[in-house]
């Protein structure tokens, strides 16, 4: 399953131009002559499909692609089959192989005849094995480590293609100006999932005051500006409150939300990242908090060199608390080791390390901070990231609204998706 989302997340970006490892390698790569080989009888059109071999017999493979349904794939005896590196584009440099070579787990794409029906008859099969889809991911998510950045949205300009986003760390926040370009690949979350593979394409026109950003790219010397080649964004909701009631059974949390002063419930899934706050921890940011009189939380992007949470175990890029960047998803925004360019300790990083809880764990009357979906008319929010033991966090906020705002983008699961994975 991590195999597969990893390679969701590469091959959706073949549409929007990026020129990503193994998209950029199978968009480019030329295909074969319609004069070679014969088209099986009753074909009528060329047709083409990527995806992860689900299974063979023979030479008939099951094809799962990045969307719609499964392909049947007859190859026909004839057909040429090669492997071809991640990001390579000469096809003199890719290696022949044989029908027999190819696993399940493979990703592939075949070029053939159909009649029309979810059926293809291959005459040229190029693949990518699951070794180097993985090393591709790998290489992925350590560059949404190493050149992330997360915040959220304050102010958009379309005239000079600008996002200016505030940036939470333990000092207060900072604006970053975030610069996209027309080579800028643009993916925004929807409303009902938590997933970065499930993002559609999107546009600087749909970027709004008020969403999660994660952009990866290049940041000046000073930090106060950002060169995007990627933007994920999303609209998600800030909750800061107590528990009211806890059903691990349904996977159902109700909060007293502190702002609204209304019941809100959200849903708690295997992908949910739920981390309870050692006291000591609290204690610490509480008196930060204090003695600057101001939300100070530190998250994401803390100012870090930091990565969609792609980071390690248990950030939401990798921990499957919500998607890629960010790690996973959008979150982390932080280097290895927690700490940051200046020193400070970076909190996505930290998260990671903080102990787990379970639904079964949390009571009425606990304090906890959350991200979750915006949710639907039909289906609740779903808990991106919660975390526990925050009472002494939200006792020094000077008000609930500037509760809301410790609860940061970097603690959502956004741009990774699974458990571990991004």
């Amino acid at each position: 399953m991590q195999a597969k989302r990893a390679f969701f997340f590469l091959i959706s970006l073949i549409g929007a131009g990026s020129g990503a490892l193994i998209a950029e390698g199978f968009a480019s790569f030329p295909a074969r002559p319609q004069s070679e080989g014969q088209p099986p009888t009753g074909a009528t059109t060329i047709a083409k499909s990527i995806g992860v071999i689900k299974a063979i017999n023979g030479s008939a493979i099951s094809l799962t692609p990045a969307s719609g349904p499964e392909v049947a794939v007859t190859v026909q005896t004839n057909a040429r089959i090669l492997r071809l590196a991640p990001g390579e584009k000469d096809p003199k440099n890719a290696t022949p192989l044989q029908l027999q070579d190819l696993q399940v787990g493979d990703t592939i794409r075949v070029r053939g005849m159909s009649s029309g029906t979810n059926a293809i008859a291959a005459l040229e099969v190029i693949v990518i094995t699951r070794s180097a889809l993985d090393a591709v991911t790998e290489q992925m998510r350590q560059d949404w480590q190493k050149r992330g950045l997360g915040g959220t949205v304050s102010a958009v300009d379309s005239a000079t293609a600008t996002i200016t986003i505030s940036v939470p760390s333990f000092g207060g926040t900072r604006s970053v100006a975030v610069h996209a370009s027309k080579s800028t690949v643009f993916r925004r979350y929807s409303a009902d999932s938590i997933k970065f593979e499930e993002a559609k394409p999107s546009t600087l026109q749909e970027i709004q005051a008020g969403d999660q950003l994660r952009a990866r790219g290049n940041r000046s010397a000073d930090g106060a500006e950002f060169t995007a080649e990627e933007i994920v964004t999303g609209s998600f909701r800030n909750i800061a409150g107590t528990v009211v009631s806890a059903d691990a059974s349904a996977g159902f949390l109700t909060v007293q939300d502190l702002l609204s002063k209304k019941a809100v419930k959200v849903k708690i899934t295997a992908d949910s990242q739920l981390r309870k706050l050692p006291p000591e921890m609290a204690q610490r940011i509480a008196m930060r908090l204090k003695a600057k009189g101001m939300p100070g939380m530190p998250g994401a992007g803390s100012g870090s060199q930091g990565a969609p949470a792609a980071g390690g175990q248990g950030t939401a890029a990798t921990s499957g608390a919500g998607s890629w960047p960010g790690g996973g998803g959008m979150n982390s925004g932080g280097m290895g080791g927690g700490m940051r360019p200046g020193g400070a300790p970076d909190f996505q990083q930290m998260l990671g390390r903080m102990p787990p809880v379970t639904l079964a764990d949390l009571h009425k009357g606990d304090a906890v901070m959350m991200v979750a979906t915006e949710g639907t008319s039909s289906t609740a929010s779903t808990t991106i990231t919660l975390l526990s033991g925050v009472e002494p966090i939200l006792e020094a906020a000077p008000s609930p609204s500037q509760a809301m705002m410790l609860t940061p983008w970097s603690l959502s699961g956004a741009p990774s998706g699974d458990n571990g994975s991004p």
